[in-house]
């Protein structure tokens, strides 16, 4: 591939460094905490914050990170476990001086959060969103907002009854790399979007580790279609900016789960562990022997659960036609156990294409960017190069500065809400359902939300 970046040819092409300066942040306290100085804390003018669920999401993505960076926002007022033993060690990791819980709505009435953080088991997010938001707290929820049509339902509900809101934390959009293809996509230069090609690839890694944890329970997380491909489905959503109208899918389990070769309960008492090329030794990562072995006794969690065990449920390979509102059509698929992980896309418009293949594991050089192509029908192909980010590509940092620091528009659209959160978690959901009836499902008739051939965007207030 050649990697020379060429001269644009249309100046309307926002600069690559646009796409990665802090200026893609909004403003917490006008979208998310409702703008109100009742909203602070009297005493130090930050915002009271508090948490449920301290895995490893919980006390780093949304724990110690926060404590070290947004102190001067926000303060944890308490945080919540079910497992006194992981509730424990996670406090310890986070480093707020704050109460611990194990009973969630006695940290709700005695620490009266303004904002409430999820990041529990996925089939318990539409309680905790809803009963938050009764007890007073806008969410911040992690993705996937809820893993069925009733349970989204009953946030959408709950919104509209209690005038809270709730923001789903797609870090994926903050990206500098898939914030410039957004940027491209608005600027014409490929045309009117027609069709999309978009494969994921999931390597025998991180691909497995779903297979492991709870998540390989489609009760738990919804299945793949729902727990990650949430995050795909919610970046299409954004780039063609028009709401899913149908989807069709196909989906098995033909890798993990009954089609292994041997199995046990987990890696540590495995006696096939020579053999197999998924044996993992959780105890030589402290941070997850911390919390998750040493706190067995308590719940009976095994974080390094075997791949192969029989009551995996979920699908290892999938894919899905979608079609959305304004007539663009996409080819989506997923593959849990590839050598290597990223993804392979290509936007098809009437004046041109462009094309990005990202590889995140097993790096086949050391360059330290992404690449973007853009051919047009009549014209030169150019490359354009988006430097590398820590953190989702970029994306964690400037995500959570939009969550917490004050004053900051969001040009790229990047805030989601319930009505985001819900079509992303729709999409997987029509495909779960598509896979079952083996006809196309519209999305219309999961929820009350009517698909837009606009996207609808609002801001969150």
């Amino acid at each position: 591939m050649n990697n020379k970046v060429n001269s644009m040819s249309r100046r309307k092409f926002l600069a690559v460094s646009g796409a990665i300066a802090g200026t893609t942040l909004v403003d917490p306290k006008s979208q998310i905490f409702g703008g109100n100085v009742a909203d602070l804390n009297q005493s130090t003018g930050k915002t009271k914050i508090a948490v449920v669920g301290l895995g490893n999401r919980g006390t780093g993505m949304w724990g110690d990170s926060i404590v070290r960076d947004y102190s001067n926002y926000v303060e944890f007022v308490g945080l919540c476990d079910k497992n006194p033993g992981r509730l424990e060690v996670g406090s310890q990791m986070i480093g707020a001086n704050c109460p611990t819980y194990t009973d969630f709505e006695q940290m709700m009435r005695e620490t009266e959060p303004e904002a409430l953080i999820i990041t529990t088991d996925d089939n318990t997010h539409d309680y905790f969103v809803e009963k938050g938001m009764e007890m007073g707290a806008d969410i911040i929820c992690e993705k996937p907002m809820a893993i069925d049509e009733k349970k989204i339902q009953t946030i959408i509900d709950a919104e509209k009854r209690t005038g809270k809101k709730c923001r789903v934390t797609f870090n994926y959009r903050y990206s500098p790399h898939r914030a410039k293809m957004w940027e491209i996509l608005r600027s014409g230069e490929i045309g009117d979007l027609t069709s999309v090609d978009f494969h994921w690839y999931l390597d025998t890694s991180h691909g497995a580790d779903y297979f492991r944890r709870w998540h390989r329970l489609v009760e738990k997380g919804g299945s793949l279609w729902v727990h990650k491909a949430s995050h795909h489905f919610d970046l299409l959503n954004w780039w063609i900016q028009s709401d899913p109208e149908s989807v069709y899918a196909l989906g098995d389990l033909q890798f993990y789960g009954k089609n292994g070769p041997f199995r046990a309960d987990n890696c540590r008492n495995c006696p096939h562990s020579k053999a197999c090329n998924f044996y993992w030794d959780i105890t030589k990562d402290q941070r997850l022997k911390r919390l998750y072995v040493d706190n067995e006794k308590y719940d009976g969690y095994h974080r390094d659960g075997c791949v192969f065990r029989n009551d995996v449920n979920i699908y290892d390979k999938m894919a899905a036609t979608i079609k959305y509102m304004n007539g663009v059509q996409v080819s989506y698929s997923l593959t849990t156990y590839s050598p290597y992980e990223g993804y392979r896309i290509a936007f098809n418009g009437t004046k041109g294409r462009m094309d990005a293949w990202i590889q995140e594991s097993n790096p086949t050089s050391d360059v330290n960017y992404d690449e973007i192509i853009v051919a047009r029908n009549f014209g030169k192909r150019e490359y354009i190069q988006v430097p590398q980010g820590d953190g989702h590509g970029g994306g964690d940092k400037l995500l959570k500065d939009q969550v917490f620091v004050p004053n900051t528009p969001d040009p790229l659209k990047q805030s989601a809400g319930v009505r985001d959160g819900a079509l992303a978690c729709l999409v997987g959901i029509a495909a779960r359902k598509s896979i079952a009836s083996k006809e196309p499902v519209m999305i219309k008739d999961l929820t009350t939300i009517q698909p837009q051939e606009k996207k609808e965007y609002k801001r969150i207030k």
